[in-house]
This record gives C-alpha cells, structure tokens and sequence, in this order.
C-alpha cells in the first residue's frame, strides 16, 4: 500500500478541524482522539539515554576531554579520562553533571554538556509497532505523538492488514496494569478520520492484527 497518499488526506482534514473531546462506547475504554495543534507543541517528558544513542559531550576549554560517542549496548559510555559510566536513564543534564564530578579529579570546576544527536531512547520510552505492517519497528517517543505519526515512520498497513481491529496496549503506572485500547488504523489512514487519531504515550504497543480472509 501506499502511504503517501493517506497521509496528504489526513493531513489536510486535520488543518481543517481541531478535534477535541473523550470517545466512549460500550465495547470498553476508548481513547481520545488526538488534538491537532498547528502552531505550538506541549514539551513532552523529560528525555532519558538509552543504549546505541548518539552523544556529543562538550567540556568548556578543555575540548580535548569531549568526544562523540556511542551509549554501549550495556547502557554505558567511554570518555577521554573517564571509563565505563553509566549513562542509561539519565537525562542530559545528569549525565552532564555526572561527567563534571569524575572530570573533577583532573580539571577544576569543569563545565560540561551533554546533546543527544541520535536518539534511541530507554525501552520503556519507545514506541512499538507490530504486526501487520510494512516495517514493524520500535520507535523513540517524541512530545505529542500520534498514532498517525507512528503509521506514517513505520510505511503504513501492509495489504492484508485488519487495520480496524488494531488495538494499543498501554501500561498504566499508577496501577501497575496494562489497559487494551481499541484503534481504527484504516479509517484513519484510507479515510482521513482525525478522530482516529490519539495521542501516543511512552511504552505504547500498537498490535495489528492480519486480515482473515
């Protein structure tokens, strides 16, 4: 299937109306359709390395101590003067700042930063896609993202999809449970339905299911 063409028709009915509101039915828990917001983006939680990230480490007038370098499969990072630490879980800055107090031994009062050029992200904080579709992938969260924007990175439904029979898993923290949400892949895709569109969240599992005949 080609995906190009779906996606110019959502996204032109998404600039045509903004979607607000919850969905229920009787059929159990439904989730609300995503709000199109054209001109600014809410900031999304607060970024953690994971493994096979890109990094850029800068030490202010000690360039020699800073490198690009890979986060290690093992979620740990090599720098000039400093071995093995850690860096998975931790956000940029703490990272940074973890970098300044082994720095410290050698240089005084280091000033460091930290910039992810290449994102992975922690295995809680990816998105994943499976089933039936053209490039089933986990996908690094970003703030605000959508279902449409998990579809359109992963090359649409593949020809024998039940898009319409998909459905998201979602942990819930607070409960310590998973929750199945039903989706409306299809009608999103083939038809431009914006109210099929809901707004992602860290560690969501979309599962599509293949077609029965």
């Amino acid at each position: 299937m080609r995906f190009e063409g779906a996606s110019k028709t959502v996204l032109a009915a998404m600039m045509a109306s903004v979607v607000t509101g919850c969905a229920s039915t009787s059929s159990g828990p439904v989730l609300p359709p995503a709000t199109f917001v054209s001109n600014q983006q809410d900031p999304g939680e607060q970024y953690l390395i994971g493994p096979l990230d890109q990094l850029t480490i800068f030490v202010w007038r000690n360039p020699e101590l800073g490198a690009k370098v890979q986060v290690r499969p093992d979620g740990r990072i090599t720098t000039p003067l400093i071995a093995d630490l850690p860096a998975t879980g931790k956000t940029p800055a703490q990272l940074a700042d973890d970098i300044k107090v082994a720095l410290s031994k050698y240089v005084s009062d280091p000033l460091v930063s930290v910039m992810v050029d290449n994102f992975s992200g922690t295995f809680s904080q990816q998105i994943r896609v499976v089933g039936a579709t053209d490039k089933p992938a986990s996908l690094p969260y970003r703030a605000n993202m959508t279902l449409l924007d998990a579809m359109i990175a992963v090359g649409g439904l593949s020809q024998y999809a039940a898009g319409d029979r998909a459905k998201l898993v979602r942990y819930d923290k607070a409960t310590g449970k998973q929750h199945e949400y039903p989706l409306k892949i299809a009608r999103l895709v083939k038809h431009g339905d914006v109210k099929a569109n809901v707004k992602l969240e860290p560690g969501d599992v979309i599962i599509i299911p293949e077609s029965m005949f």
